[in-house]
Parts: C-alpha cells; sequence; structure tokens
C-alpha cells in the first residue's frame, strides 16, 4: 500500500470554553475549518471521495456529526461521511481511518480532521428529576401534574456536569487529573518541574504566534464578527510565581493545577489526505506522509503513559529509532504526564518489563526537540481535535526546518495511547 500524503491542513484558533466560541457549534467550527481549507486549494468537492470527522462529545442534535459538517459544507450529497471517536486521539483516528479505507480501494481522496466545543457539553438532569419528568409526561389530568410536581426536590435540579462526567474514566473511576497525580506519584515528578514544563510551553507559544498564524483561519464571530486568530489560551507574562501559587485540583496534597494542565477548549482542524500516487495531480508539494502509525492500551489508571506505549511500537512498524526522529509533538494533557512518558522512554527497566522491547541502548528523546511551538498546556485540548492538530503543526514546523522525519503521540483517556511516525521525502 502506498503512503498517505497529508496536502494540506488548516485549523480554527483554540479558545478556552465559555469564551469567544462559546456560541458557535462543533458543526459550525467544522465547517469553517472545511471551507477555508477547500478554498485554499481551489478543490472540486466533487473530487471527495469520503469524510471522516472526529468528535467525542457528540451532540444530540448533530447524530453522525461528520455527515451534518460535510453536508452545511457544501460537499455533494452523494459523498458519504463517517465520526470516529477515539477520546483524544480522535483526531489521529480519522487520519489513519482514511488510510484504511484507502488501502481497502474505498476512496483516494478524502476530507478528514475534528472538532470539539467543549463550551456546548451539556448539563445534565440526574437520573430522579429524569423518572419525574418522565412521570410527568405521562400525567393526564391537573390534579396528576400536580402530583407529579409536588414529588421535585432542590436536588433534582442540581445538574450533573457533563464535561465532568466524560473526563472521568468509568472502569478505574479516576479523573484524569487524579490519573495525573497517579503518574506524579509513580515517577516522583516535582510540582516544580511541572510548572517549568508548563511555563516554558507558554513562552514557546507566545514566540511562535507567528508561525502559527500560518495554520490558523481568522473567524468573524458574530454578532459583531469581531476577528479571532489567534490561541485565546496562551498566557505570554506567565511566571513561575503565578504558577506557584495556583492550588492543586484533583487532591489536596496534589501537585496538578490550572496552570499545569491542558486547557478545556473549543476548535477544529481539516486535513486534505489522499494516496501517494493521486498527490501529484494536486500540483503542490504535500505537507508530508504517513510512514507509520500504532495504538496501545495499557491501564486506565495510568494513561498518561500512552505515547511512552504507542511510541515504540509505531517507531518499529517505521523500523527507526528514538534518535531517528528529528522533531516530537507529544500532546500536553498535563505536564506531568508528558515528561512522565519521557522518563519512562529513557528507561531500559520500562522497555523490558511494560513493552517487552529490547531498550534501544543510550536512546532517549531530546526534550529540545519536543512541542518547539508550545503544546495544550497553552494551546489548548480541544479533546476531539488535538489528534490532527499536533499533525498539522509537526508537518509545517518541519517544513520550516527542512526536516525528514517526525512523530506525533498522545494519551487516551481510557488507558490508550497513539503515535504517528510522519516524513516528508
Amino acid at each position: 500500500m502506498e503512503r498517505l500524503a497529508i496536502i494540506d491542513g488548516v485549523r480554527t484558533p483554540f479558545t478556552k470554553a465559555g469564551t469567544v466560541f462559546k456560541d458557535l457549534t462543533a458543526v459550525e467550527l467544522a465547517r469553517l475549518a472545511i471551507s477555508e481549507l477547500t478554498q485554499r486549494r481551489s478543490l472540486d468537492l466533487n473530487r471527495i471521495d469520503h469524510v471522516v470527522f472526529a468528535n467525542v462529545a457528540q451532540s444530540p442534535d448533530a447524530a453522525n456529526i461528520a455527515r451534518v459538517i460535510a453536508l452545511r459544507a457544501g460537499i455533494p450529497e452523494r459523498i458519504p461521511a463517517i465520526t470516529v471517536h477515539r477520546n483524544c486521539a480522535s483526531g489521529m483516528e480519522a487520519i489513519t481511518s482514511a488510510y484504511e479505507k484507502m488501502a481497502a480501494d474505498h476512496g483516494d481522496v478524502m476530507l478528514v480532521g475534528g472538532t470539539e466545543s467543549m463550551s456546548n457539553i451539556p448539563l445534565i438532569y440526574r437520573r430522579s428529576a429524569v423518572e419525574k419528568f418522565a412521570r410527568l409526561a405521562k400525567a393526564k389530568s391537573l390534579l396528576q401534574r400536580l402530583g407529579v410536581f409536588a414529588q421535585f426536590r432542590p436536588s433534582d435540579f442540581n445538574p450533573i456536569v457533563g464535561v465532568m462526567l466524560g473526563l472521568t474514566d468509568p472502569v478505574c473511576g479516576l479523573n484524569m487529573g487524579q490519573t495525573a497525580e497517579v503518574l506524579y506519584r509513580d515517577f516522583q515528578i516535582s510540582r516544580e518541574e511541572q510548572d517549568q514544563f508548563a511555563l516554558d510551553s507558554h513562552r514557546k507559544a507566545t514566540a511562535a504566534r507567528a508561525k502559527l498564524r500560518e495554520e490558523i483561519v481568522t473567524i468573524y464571530v458574530p454578532p459583531q464578527f469581531t476577528p479571532a486568530q489567534d490561541d485565546n489560551g496562551v498566557r505570554e507574562n506567565q511566571t513561575m510565581e503565578a504558577l506557584a501559587k495556583l492550588r492543586p485540583v484533583f487532591e489536596r496534597n496534589g501537585t496538578v493545577t490550572a496552570g499545569n494542565a491542558s486547557q478545556i477548549t473549543d476548535g477544529a482542524v481539516a486535513l486534505l489526505v489522499t494516496t501517494e500516487k493521486r498527490a501529484k495531480d494536486f500540483g503542490v508539494e504535500p505537507l508530508g506522509y504517513l510512514r507509520a502509525y500504532a495504538y496501545a492500551g495499557l491501564d486506565p489508571r495510568r494513561m498518561g503513559l500512552g505515547p511512552a506505549f504507542a511510541i515504540p511500537l509505531a517507531l518499529k512498524q517505521a523500523k527507526l529509532s528514538l534518535s531517528d526522529v528529528q522533531l516530537w509533538e507529544i500532546n500536553e494533557a498535563f505536564a506531568v504526564q508528558v515528561l512522565a512518558s519521557l522518563r519512562a522512554l529513557a528507561s531500559k527497566k520500562f522497555w523490558t518489563d511494560e513493552l517487552g522491547m529490547i531498550p534501544q541502548a543510550r536512546d532517549e528523546i531530546n526534550r529540545d526537540l519536543v512541542n518547539v511551538n508550545g503544546g495544550a498546556v497553552a494551546l489548548g485540548h480541544p479533546v476531539g481535535a488535538s489528534g490532527a492538530r499536533l499533525v498539522l503543526t509537526l508537518l509545517k514546523e518541519m517544513k520550516r526546518r527542512n526536516l525528514e522525519t517526525g512523530v506525533a503521540a498522545l494519551c487516551v483517556g481510557g488507558g490508550q495511547g497513539a503515535a504517528l511516525v510522519l516524513e516528508r521525502k
């Protein structure tokens, strides 16, 4: 099977939930990204064979959201669309699903990506309230309705926060922040080291503003049509002193704070992909090619180690070592999670005991090559879109530096990891 070629890509700014994009749905964010991408490439929409889009907090008013997005973006009705979901790796799943469809000869030009409106993840009525509302709907007389109303209690109207429910693992019972605290204890990564990592993320993202704008489409937000052209979670004046003042969020004596964790974010990414053979038809040099990829499973309590499990598998498939990789994008779900993954990959014991693989002698990831433009701590983490954002950001930077090989990886809620090996040969 020939390689999958990533022709081009674009994304919206990533904005903190409840701010700039709070009134835009996940459908609209994706539509805006797709429209910009197809216009930039002057793409004949009839050339598309399939639309594969990722979304995690799928809205009940947009079942199979990929299909809704496609139609809203003007994609012809005859072109099918599918929604994919692998939690934080959903954006990567869209890319690899497209590759697998191409390998099965189900098309050779596809629009892929991911979208998330975390602002619009709903509040949920408690079960006690739902049952009473159901009885209320069945009541036939005024007296029966009054009887049901009398059964309601104030606690019935204390909603469950959907975003927190979604960020809690139903198997191990820990929310994602608590799984990060597990890694703090396992790897003894200090609060100061985590805060320094977070500070570096903001500093790198601040310095990379102009570069990041190359992948961002300016969104004119109604009703005033105010332009949004930058990720608004980047704290340009962040300091270690300010980070040190923040209290732990998930455990009283913990280390994970709002400052060294990724932000709850809205955003979308769209990529145009095709087979290596068809790439020539577009008249431009592709951003890059998918060389290999891997997904891995692990203990949900330690889900943050997902990159450490998936990266070796992807590199083995590509017949590469850690030192062969010239640039890295590892999603910053939490500062401690990235640091733990890097430490694990530098450990011979981890390679033998956890991976069952022969450790690579004196071979570890160069921290200076990881997330050179900042990561999710500064840019944000719209869960359905982040995987595709990592690929887009990585390939853009590889092109600037004229590099051949890069890896994008992330941890996945539920105890998984994902890694894509990308190249520009």
